[in-house]
């Protein structure tokens, strides 16, 4: 039976650039709705009918919506399970696949935000990340099993992880300790990453002209 076609809701310059990237590896047909972000076109009908939380990336498959990057990830990775890029039910990796997805959206980024801005954390008893440097140095641990997050094994978490770092790291959000910067520089230099990054800023360029 042949899969639908994935309906994603895509703006340059911002977090859905990785599920771009995703689909690129993924190698997968999907239909592309482009938002204008310097025309706040994502805070506005008819695309707050979609998501009212007015955010991307978004998808629509199958006649339902799938929203906040991680879910999006692991929705399009086992979909086209075919493509390897999600460990099966049955492999040992499964468990730290989906640790390490929601990692991202529970921990890493709610303390990247608060380091960012300067505010204090809550107490470790009540925060979902307990302190910046235990959250970052168990990040920094398993990069350092490398060469990606699973070990020798590429998969969408690298695509979610890699874009991730390579935006904080440029915007000086994280330290850019070595191994950090050997793996965005890993994951970045992959062909389909390169595709989608060059696909995505002829798309930036098109809507600032």
């Amino acid at each position: 039976m042949t899969t639908p076609r994935v309906t994603f809701y895509h703006a340059p310059n911002s977090r859905s650039g990785g599920t771009r990237a995703l689909l690129e590896e993924l190698g997968v047909e999907y239909d592309m709705h482009v938002l204008n972000l310097r025309k706040n076109e994502q805070r506005e009908s008819p695309y707050t009918a979609v998501n009212p939380m007015g955010k991307v990336p978004a998808i629509y498959h199958r006649g339902e919506l799938v929203t906040e990057q991680p879910a999006v990830y692991l929705y399009l990775a086992d979909l086209y399970a075919e493509k390897g890029l999600a460990p099966g039910l049955d492999d040992p990796l499964r468990g730290p696949y989906l640790r390490w997805m929601v990692f991202y959206g529970s921990c890493f980024e709610p303390a990247a935000v608060d380091r960012a801005m300067k505010r204090d954390a809550v107490p470790p008893s009540t925060c979902p990340y307990g302190d910046w440097d235990t959250m970052f140095n168990t990040l920094v641990a398993q990069l350092e099993r490398g060469p990606y997050m699973l070990g020798e094994c590429f998969t969408a978490l690298d695509v979610l992880w890699g874009c991730a770092l390579h935006w904080m790291t440029m915007f000086k959000l994280v330290p850019e300790l070595p191994v950090i910067r050997a793996y965005v520089d890993r994951v970045m230099s992959r062909p389909a990453m390169q595709r989608a990054a060059t696909l995505d800023a002829a798309l930036a360029e098109a809507q600032a002209a």
